[in-house]
């Protein structure tokens, strides 16, 4: 299983960012896609996850009603939508994956990780 996420940058406050995360090495139904952010000098910490195969998602309240993830089941693609962005929203944001649903917001259930992509959030 090899997960690459992508799509940070730099924006300004209020601003929008989408980030992807493009899975492949196998088909997804049935895992647990997660995303997962860590500012410096901070623990790694849950954003929002989604069950592959129900579509369920899960929100970090620091992100909920801002925050939209999503899956495209023909480009194996899970997005992470963020809209009126925050600096407290600045960190580098990975991509997990995990077979099952079971411990979704926490980042040792998952054994499948991508690279960080970083979003900087300037006020």
């Amino acid at each position: 299983v090899q997960l690459q996420a992508f799509g940070g940058g730099l924006v300004q406050a209020g601003g929008s960012l989408r980030l992807s995360c493009a899975a492949s090495g196998r088909t997804f139904s049935g895992y647990t896609m997660g995303w997962f952010r860590q500012a410096p000098g901070k623990e790694r910490e849950f954003v929002a996850a989604m069950y592959w195969s129900g579509g369920r998602t899960y929100y970090a309240d620091s992100v909920k009603g801002r925050s939209t993830i999503s899956r495209d089941n023909a480009k194996n693609t899970v997005y992470l939508q963020m809209n009126s962005l925050k600096p407290e929203d600045t960190a580098v944001y990975y991509c997990a994956a995990r077979i099952g649903e079971a411990r979704v917001t926490s980042s040792r259930w998952y054994n499948y990780w991508g690279q960080g992509t970083l979003v900087t959030v300037s006020s």
